[in-house]
């Protein structure tokens, strides 16, 4: 007979919006082992599987931490509710908790009172606005999976009125008849009671006794102080922004670039001080989809793409807010893992203010191969290889948006963006300026068939001042530049061809130029040695910039960029990635306007 041996969850801390899918094993008449489903509408051997989720409410209100949202909270900052700040970040568990988090606390009460005394309201802030229910999900939330579940977790209405027990000073309610269930705002500071029967097809009877388990006491989804859209150009345009969330300026766009960390690379040893459901899966999936979406670009560049969370996740996910998708993994000649699980490059552009015109893919191994099989044994060209893959993907865009002014009404607006991931180990110096030379000589071919404005976008894994961040910055690498003595397969020689003719400039290095409101704080992020952000990679061995915007400066200037993060917006003791920001990277973002290129 069919029978359950065990339940489990891989987290027993819930969070608001994220999915719970409990595993269960089984062992099935022929005393095999499996977790396969075994619904009604296919019995096995006159027996299926039922389930029921219980939101256990006790008779005493409870409330978490804010800072420690496993525990429960004793105190309650005054100053939060006098400010409205959303009350969850109100409360402490200790006194202890309190002052620990003061610095990074108090930013929250001088942010309050700064937004309330420009023009008497609050700012508009460009990650959005959060509802009052103090879950820290987006008003503008999103569509499909990520919300319907929430909704509707196998029950209609979702939440019956009718009490299924009482005893002890509980009431359990049953809130869910599917496998899977997704926590709600109303589940906030209640255990959840998850249980699976065996019932026979014939009677509807359970048989045996049912299997349970229980959570811990459900949490809202940690909210990051949302980050605004600091203008550059002079104009005040902080929080100008559309319902939608665009800039107010029709012939400006907006780029986002982002490393979201590949679940693949995302292990417990590596991130020991992220709490492990904030490491898990579904947590930063749901976290990782309310930030992008929240900063509504029209464009989007992310490495660290899964194959299979492209084509699970990512894809169907923005499409429903208007985005279309192109995707380049990379080469699989030299990986031995899962293919699904292979990451790569997606970009994706609104479809209301950009058109699709061509698509370039660049294998850097595929065009490594002439050189090593040039200057490699045969023995030895995987391994080769192996030190040269990594993928670009590069899109011209057509701007449906007017951009060209009285000058050229009818004039094409064509725009290039390559987004790439240099991702390679530290010591492997020359494949990282090999890959970015590469990938430069192939955009000045697309420059030299086209007038065209570019961006450069992705993670380089290069720091300010090295020789890849030299090349794309400075067009040339100095030829005593400590980087090129690692060359062991010859590949940057001779170091005079290392350079190209794009007028590349880093978009972030505008803060150091621009004025207006906010650009004096953000100077203090920035490295006036390098032009750059402090950092934009933040882990507990490692802080640094690895991440970067180009753009070619006679074609196109930046309006207004996404505020940085500095330490005191990461709470005390903590890297990256957090409950607050799901990756070890944080999210570029720029505004640009394009500008009649110099006539000769």
């Amino acid at each position: 007979m069919l029978s359950v041996l065990r339940v489990h969850l891989p987290s027993d801390i819930p969070i608001v919006g994220c999915e719970l899918t409990p595993f269960v094993l089984l062992r099935r008449p022929d005393k095999t082992i499996t977790n396969d489903d075994v619904p009604e509408s296919a019995p096995l051997d006159g027996h299926f599987l039922t389930y029921k989720w219980y939101r256990i409410q006790s008779d005493k209100k409870v409330a978490v931490c804010s800072v420690h949202p496993s525990e429960e909270a004793t105190l309650q900052c005054v100053g939060c509710v006098k400010a409205k700040i959303p009350v969850v970040k109100s409360y402490h568990c200790s006194p202890k908790c309190f002052s620990d988090a003061w610095q990074h606390h108090r930013a929250l009460h001088d942010r309050a009172a700064s937004a309330v005394n420009e023009n008497g309201n609050e700012e508009e802030e460009i990650f959005g606005r959060f509802n009052s229910s103090g879950s820290g999900v987006l008003n503008a939330s999103l569509t499909g999976s990520a919300s319907s579940t929430s909704l509707t977790n196998g029950l209609t209405p979702p939440y019956p009125t009718a009490v299924t027990q009482r005893s002890g000073g509980e009431t359990w309610f049953e809130v869910g008849r599917s496998k899977t269930y997704t926590p709600t705002a109303d589940d906030i500071g209640h255990i959840l009671k998850f249980e699976c029967v065996v019932v026979d097809a014939e009677t509807k009877l359970p048989v045996g006794h049912p299997n349970t388990l229980s959570t811990s006491r459900v949490i809202p989804a940690p909210s990051p102080t949302p980050r605004r859209l600091i203008s550059v150009s002079g104009a005040d345009m902080l929080g100008n922004l559309h319902s939608d969330g665009r800039i107010s300026s029709s012939g400006n766009f907006t780029v986002l670039s982002y490393n979201i960390l590949s679940d693949s690379y995302a292990s417990s040893e590596l991130y020991s001080y992220c709490p492990s459901w904030a490491l898990s899966w579904p947590y930063r999936r749901q976290n990782l989809l309310r930030e992008i979406v929240g900063y509504r670009a029209d464009i989007v560049c992310l490495q660290e793409v899964q194959n299979n969370h492209f084509e699970e996740v990512f894809a169907p996910e923005l499409d429903k807010h208007g985005y279309q998708a192109l995707y380049k993994r990379k080469t699989n000649e030299v990986y031995s893992g899962n293919i699904h699980t292979i990451d790569g490059c997606a970009t994706f552009f609104r479809r209301d203010r950009l058109s699709h015109v061509k698509k370039y893919e660049v294998e850097f191994n595929k065009a490594a191969q002439s050189l090593t099989e040039v200057a490699v044994q045969t023995t030895q060209k995987k391994a080769a290889l192996n030190r040269l893959d990594n993928v670009a993907l590069i899109v011209v865009l057509e701007a449906k948006f007017n951009n060209q002014g009285a000058e050229n009404p009818g004039k094409r607006q064509l725009l290039c963006v390559a987004n790439t991931h240099v991702n390679v180990p530290q010591e492997l110096k020359d494949v990282k300026i090999w890959q970015v030379h590469t990938l430069l000589k192939g955009l000045e071919k697309i420059a030299a068939s086209a007038d065209i404005p570019m961006l450069v976008c992705g993670d380089f894994n290069s720091v300010p001042g090295s020789a890849p961040h030299s090349l794309l910055a400075l067009g040339k690498v100095d030829p005593m530049h400590t980087d090129l003595l690692v060359d062991p397969l010859a590949i940057l020689r001779p170091h005079s061809k290392l350079t190209h003719q794009l007028p590349l400039v880093s978009a972030y290095s505008s803060f150091l130029r621009g004025v207006g409101l906010g650009v004096e704080k953000q100077k203090r992020r920035m490295d006036p040695a390098t032009n750059e952000p402090l950092f934009t990679n933040c882990m507990r061995d490692f802080i640094g910039t690895l991440d970067y915007i180009f753009y070619t400066a006679d074609s196109l200037t930046v309006e207004s960029l996404l505020e940085l993060l500095d330490e005191e917006s990461l709470r005390k003791d903590t890297a990256l990635p957090s409950p607050e920001w799901s990756s070890d990277h944080i999210a570029l973002l720029a505004e640009f306007r394009c500008v009649p290129r110099p006539r000769c």
